[in-house]
């Protein structure tokens, strides 16, 4: 019996976990580890709360997690001190880490440090109620004006959160801390930023056209700031489907008339931000560059300054995977190195360790993206199988982790926190509501 380890718990992992038991030729039986009682990655806790469609997407991880030769051990730390890379190996014939993109990409302006100044990803952990994120305050009461810096999806629903009004939220699973601070919220302009043109934005179609249907909100472009890139101006070529139909969206909202709304959501293009600025120790505003496209794809500054006020700053310009410890690293890309999934230490492919998603390939694609990725991955595990299957390894690698001190939340305990979680719904007059905390999560998760 060939026994895997998957680390992370995410679609990635849990991809990686399908392909493993689908197969036939290999019998095999794969523990899902996570450092989170709670499974599904960032469909549970990168997802934003009003977009149901994309988290019904738990149902289809959940129907894997349920497979009969599949567990999930959440509150396993692989790679702490606990239990190190090398200790894993001495569970499990193999072990995959999917453990995705972890850090966000910085400005690195002046007055980044200000007060008032975050990360996309801080904001989204806050609102998703990650446990991590329990201690944070976002203080929205005296914001007016935000900027968020960025144009893909997390930066659409971030600016999509700050404007969207409380009643639309109710429904949802979103903490009722997130909750109360939206409901006290004096946000009344939010300004998302790109650097470059339309023609180079990240977000699709579908986030986009959401922010124009949001009752009570604006939607602002500059037309002067939808110039395409040179290499889309031939008006005889046709711009390829995703390009066309983001340039169709936001020169509809260019040509509408404006009129009276709680919020104004502004999309700016062609600036770059150069320095935040702050009084006292808090951000005050940001001056942007503006800038041209320099027809290689990228853009050049103009000399011509802007300044927007705001109260809070955004940054969402990326993620960067980050080192774990035992496995290689290469700074310059992010990732682990690999070969079809294989981890290379120094050129050579370690026995028995794979990657898959993010820390795999780079913060590339969407949710889907992710099964051909695992697919590869566990293509070389198989081939790799029979000579891993002949090293002696525990009957079960549960009662090793417990013998050390790990305390796993199997998937009853699971089950355990989304029955508390609707309770709380319920004492709320909600749905069911997200616990926010580690205590809460693990209490809830088996008496702890």
């Amino acid at each position: 019996m060939l026994r895997v380890a998957v680390v992370g718990s995410g679609p990635s992992g849990v991809y990686t976990a399908q392909h493993l038991a689908q197969q036939r030729e290999v019998p095999v039986r794969v523990d899902v580890l996570d450092r989170l009682p709670c499974p599904f990655g960032l469909v549970r806790y990168g997802v934003a709360p009003d977009h149901e469609k994309i988290k019904s997407l738990q149902g289809n991880l959940r129907t894997v997690l349920e497979d009969e030769r599949i567990r999930f051990l959440g509150h396993v730390e692989a790679g702490g001190p606990e239990l190190p890379a090398h200790r894993l190996l001495e569970l499990y014939h193999a072990v995959v880490y999917c453990v995705g993109a972890a850090r966000d990409r910085r400005l690195g302006i002046p007055g980044e440090e200000l007060a008032g100044v975050r990360s996309a990803t801080d904001f989204v952990s806050w609102y998703s109620a990650h446990p991590d994120a329990a201690e944070e305050r976002f203080g929205l009461d005296a914001v007016g004006s935000a900027v968020v810096i960025g144009a893909g999806n997390v930066a659409v629903d971030v600016a999509r959160i700050l404007a969207r009004g409380v009643a639309d939220l109710l429904p949802t699973d979103i903490p009722q801390t997130a909750l109360g601070a939206l409901t006290a919220s004096g946000v009344r302009e939010v300004h998302m930023v790109a650097r470059r043109g339309p023609s180079q934005a990240k977000f699709t179609t579908k986030e986009l056209r959401e922010l124009g249907g949001l009752s009570g909100v604006a939607t602002v472009v500059r037309p002067e700031e939808l110039a395409l890139d040179p290499a889309y101006a031939d008006p005889s070529a046709p711009l390829p489907g995703p390009v066309r139909r983001n340039v169709e969206v936001l020169r509809g909202w260019a040509g509408a008339p404006g009129g009276p709304a709680l919020r104004r959501i502004g999309l700016r293009f062609y600036l770059r931000p150069v320095e935040v600025l702050g009084r006292d120790g808090r951000a005050t505003g940001v001056r942007f560059e503006r800038t041209v496209p320099d027809g290689r794809g990228g853009v050049t500054g103009t000399g011509v300054f802007e300044e927007v006020p705001a109260q809070l700053v955004l940054r969402s310009i990326g993620y960067e995977g980050v080192a774990l410890p035992g496995l290689p690293f290469d700074p310059r890309t992010c990732t682990v190195p690999h070969a079809a999934g294989r981890i290379l230490r120094e050129g050579v492919p370690a026995e028995g360790e794979y990657v898959a998603g993010w820390i795999k390939r780079g913060p590339t694609g969407v949710i889907g993206t992710n099964r051909p990725c695992a697919k590869e991955t566990v293509g070389s595990l198989l081939a790799d199988a029979a000579r891993l299957v002949s090293r002696p390894r525990p009957a079960d690698p549960l009662t090793e982790l417990r013998a050390a001190g790990l305390r796993p939340v199997e998937w009853r305990g699971w089950l355990s926190i989304e029955r508390a979680e609707a309770e709380l719904g319920r004492s709320l007059g909600r749905r069911s509501v997200k616990i926010p905390d580690w205590s809460g999560l693990l209490t809830a998760a088996g008496g702890r």
